[in-house]
């Protein structure tokens, strides 16, 4: 009998049915023949490390019991989230109280139980860290077919503590108990101009020191990089009124509102999806920013999951790349990466980068640790300020490079200057390299716990092998 089952059989239990679909699942997984490969059944996916749809030995869990929100308790400020549910719909559930999640991570479709496996990030990680540090307990599917409440304090602690960056590895997350925090109905925006990333990055210190900037409290802090003399940094304070409010889901679009004017006001709800509207900026190859094309474009499909399928077609049917060899263009690199860089290192990443990618606009989110310890598989160092350096695009390789010419030079640079890269991208390390910057021997010890009989992949075959 499980740890849950246990706590569903007892007098009390939510009547939402959470246990027993718990049962449910443990049962359906455990039934599974060894050797096969599992998956989750998701309709959408922020993940681009494409992997064939099907296949032997491939069994997909129904996890649908768990999409959704359980419960809010606003005096409590925490909700019971199910491990699938999309930050729209968490967002959509909490907002109305007064709350919201003490992190957003930036498209709508990212699930709790990914930003918590996988990480997330957004504006408000430089006061509250990573997603996962927001959580109070989870209820998690490990891989040996157990399901198990995973805490602070608790037996397994080890689990709550190793679990982000872990992908499924280790288990799945049902549900999660989470902090919410106070919102205000809006948000006010300053856009702040700098002549090069040092200058935005001297801001950012004074930011994490003080609280605000040029008297602008700084609830919220992320940054654009269109140029190495041209970079932003965009302040949001919660507010209670709004003069006027923009719009970046119509004809409007965010990313071009950075430069100008400096002040704008959104509703929160507008601010936390500012950036799905046009998944950043990368609905440009879609045609989806000309204005004559986004008056075509139906508003509810200008959606980041939207594109991303476009982009998944593409990559199945290589038609871009078909395209490209007709015209004779050079083959080009997919460079899809988000690395966190210590704050006193990130311009000189950011000169590496501009020499040797050349990509822009490049985005910007100051973040640092919550807590006073690290985590294990992600180990960022508690008080330091990292940035991190979103940048989504191809690149034209050099005459005789081979795929992975860009982004293994970025890993290289990366473990240079003492920061770190997310794994929901291609990766290129060698094996030993991996465990050495992921933890190797914690992970080891973890999945010697929760996963001895290897049911799940390992964290290496499925972040750089792709498996």
């Amino acid at each position: 009998m499980t740890e849950v089952a246990d706590q569903g059989r007892q007098a009390g239990a939510p009547p939402d049915g959470r246990y027993a679909a718990a049962a449910r699942l443990r049962r359906a997984y455990a039934a599974i023949p060894g050797g096969s490969r599992v998956r989750l059944a998701k309709s959408t996916s922020n993940l681009f490390r494409f992997r064939d749809a099907g296949g032997p030995g491939l069994v997909t869990l129904d996890v649908s019991a768990f999409s959704r929100v359980l419960e809010v308790d606003p005096p409590a400020r925490a909700a019971v989230v199910g491990g699938m549910t999309t930050y729209e719909d968490l967002v959509d559930a909490t907002l109305p109280h007064g709350l919201m999640p003490l992190v957003v991570p930036q498209l709508k479709t990212i699930t709790l139980g990914g930003a918590v496996s996988g990480l997330g990030i957004e504006s408000t990680s430089l006061r509250n860290g990573l997603p996962h540090e927001s959580v109070r307990e989870m209820v998690i599917l490990t891989g040996d077919a157990r399901v198990i409440t995973a805490a602070p304090g608790t037996e397994h602690e080890a689990l709550y503590r190793g679990f982000p960056n872990s992908y499924g590895t280790l288990g799945y997350a049902l549900w999660l108990t989470i902090d919410l925090e106070p919102v205000a109905p809006y948000v006010h925006l300053r856009h702040f101009r700098f002549g090069g990333v040092a200058e935005a990055m001297a801001a950012v210190e004074e930011i994490a020191s003080d609280g605000s900037y040029r008297g602008h409290r700084a609830d919220f802090v992320d940054g654009t990089i269109f140029s190495a003399e041209e970079v932003y940094l965009s302040v949001g304070a919660q507010s209670t009124v709004a003069p006027w409010r923009s719009d970046y889901t119509g004809q409007r679009i965010y990313y071009q509102s950075v430069r100008g004017p400096a002040e704008d006001f959104l509703t929160i709800r507008d601010y936390l999806w500012r950036w799905d509207t046009d998944w950043f900026w990368c609905s440009r190859p879609f045609g989806v920013q000309h204005p004559v094309v986004r008056a075509l474009w139906p508003r509810r499909y200008r959606r980041s999951d939207v594109y991303r399928r476009l982009v998944a077609l593409d990559r199945r049917y290589g038609l871009t790349r078909r395209l490209g060899e007709r015209r004779g263009a050079a083959p080009s690199e997919a460079v899809i990466q988000d690395v966190e860089i210590p704050v006193g290192r990130a311009a000189e990443f950011h000169r590496f980068f501009a020499a040797t990618v050349g990509m822009s606009p490049v985005w910007l989110c100051p973040l640092r640790l919550r807590s006073a310890r690290p985590w294990p598989l992600y180990p960022l160092q508690p008080g330091q300020v990292y940035v991190n350096f979103g940048f989504w695009g191809n690149v034209r390789l050099p005459p005789g490079a081979a795929d992975g010419h860009f982004n293994r030079q970025i890993e290289d640079k990366v473990t240079e200057l003492g920061g770190h890269k997310g794994l929901y991208s291609t990766s290129y390390y060698s094996r030993d390299e991996f465990w050495r910057l992921y933890n190797g021997p914690a992970y080891s010890e973890l999945k010697r716990e929760y996963d001895a009989d290897g049911r799940l992949a390992d964290l290496y075959d499925k972040c750089v092998g792709g498996t």
